[in-house]
């Protein structure tokens, strides 16, 4: 057994890269549990695999005492004394103790250890490998389907994609190459479970940084992604070249950067919009292709605004059930309330008159209180001329 295990022990290390020391390591504990096993022995029991010749040896590890109690465990200082001169008490003595069929179970022992470790080995070299494409592209073959996952198998790896993650306008077929993203790799008690996805906004990202030299490089920067996989996208650029059009760089000469996006993606649309630090206008850019007159913001919420556009253009702001406003909505991360030139003219205008209803009966109020006490005056001073014609007429009566 002692040249094919050391045989075997090379052959991890140079094949599999498994460091033989630890492999040793693992092949002793597991002879000791082994042996206390099969022979029913207490627990002072070591086991020794020499690396020279691929011999092991099973000791009995003694304490030096005065009085012996357990034999097992304990050795007298006269018998210390006879086997060494340097014994002391207290002092542990080993006493080899390897059954004569002891090799047999070390083999097999020592086959399990082996295959372990393989396996061991295996599971991190692949979870070390996939786990630095965690939150990359890779691409694999699908393999086969049920109701849970599609399989795709990456190599030394099958990768699961579950039903969030497969595009609702693909179907999958085995031996179909796709692209995926990586969502997460877990070093599962049962080998490494990578997790990858076709529906993440990273994924479309990540392709835009392959095919978009100017992304890939920083001088065009990704800001925002709002996707609804299979259907349509809005993504948000801008540059940090004054002089590179964010847009047009992303799209390409004749559209064929987006387009090859596009196909990737099962003909999933693209709107590329640019960027700004202006909320206003980067509310109106991501309502593309609508036109917008005006953004109205809430005092009463930070996170939400109004946005009027013309009567011909709100369906086209709106969007298929509502899709384009529900993107650009969470592009920009803004509750977006849209409103036809029209409609808002006339909520404005029936606002307007609510106020100078208001405004009127409040004058109204005070018209019908300050004019009374001036005619009030009036009367008085009118009457009292009247009074002096009468006093005097009367006064030239009598004195005729």
């Amino acid at each position: 057994m002692s040249k094919e295990l050391l045989g075997a022990l090379d052959v991890l290390e140079t094949e599999k890269g498994i460091d033989k020391q630890v492999v040793i390591d693992a092949l002793e504990a597991a002879l000791v549990s082994a042996y206390k096993r099969n022979y029913d022995q207490a627990q002072n029991v070591e086991v020794e695999f020499d690396q020279r010749k691929g011999d092991i040896h099973v000791y009995a590890v003694k304490k030096v005492v005065d009085q012996v109690y357990d034999s097992r465990l304990e050795v007298g200082l006269d018998e210390a004394l006879t086997i060494n001169k340097g014994y002391e008490l207290g002092d542990d003595i080993k006493f080899e103790v390897t059954p004569k069929n002891f090799g047999r179970i070390a083999a097999q022992t020592a086959k399990q250890v082996i295959l372990q470790r393989v396996r061991e080995a295996e599971r991190n070299i692949i979870y070390n490998q996939y786990s630095q494409y965690e939150n990359e592209i890779v691409t694999g073959e699908v393999e086969r389907q049920d109701s849970r996952f599609v399989y795709v198998s990456l190599g030394k790896v099958e990768a699961v994609m579950g039903r969030q993650d497969q595009m609702p306008n693909e179907t999958y077929r085995i031996h179909d190459r796709v692209k995926v993203y990586v969502t997460r790799v877990e070093n599962a008690t049962k080998g490494p479970q990578v997790f990858v996805s076709r529906t993440h906004a990273d994924l479309l990202k990540r392709l835009f940084e392959q095919e978009v030299p100017e992304i890939y490089d920083g001088t065009v920067e990704i800001m925002a992604i709002a996707r609804e996989a299979g259907d349509r996208a809005k993504v948000a650029v801008r540059s940090n070249n004054p002089d590179i059009d964010p847009v047009g760089t992303s799209v390409g000469p004749r559209g064929q950067r987006v387009q090859t996006i596009v196909n990737e993606l099962g003909g999933e649309n693209m709107d590329i919009v640019e960027w700004t630090d202006d909320e206003a206008k980067f509310i109106a850019n991501a309502l593309n292709p609508a036109e917008v007159l005006d953004v109205i913001f809430d005092p009463n919420n930070e996170r939400a605004c109004e946005v009027i556009v013309p009567d011909y253009q709100l369906s086209l702001a709106i969007g298929k059930r509502g899709q384009n406003a529900r993107l650009a909505a969470k592009l920009t991360g803004y509750k977006i309330d849209i409103k036809s030139e029209s409609e808002a003219s006339a909520i404005m205008e029936a606002n307007q008159a609510a106020d100078e209803a208001t405004t009127g009966a409040t004058v109204s109020e005070d018209d019908a209180t300050e004019p009374a006490e001036t005619v009030a005056d009036d009367t008085t001073s009118e009457e009292t001329p009247v009074n002096d014609a009468t006093t005097d007429v009367a006064s030239d009566e009598s004195a005729e």
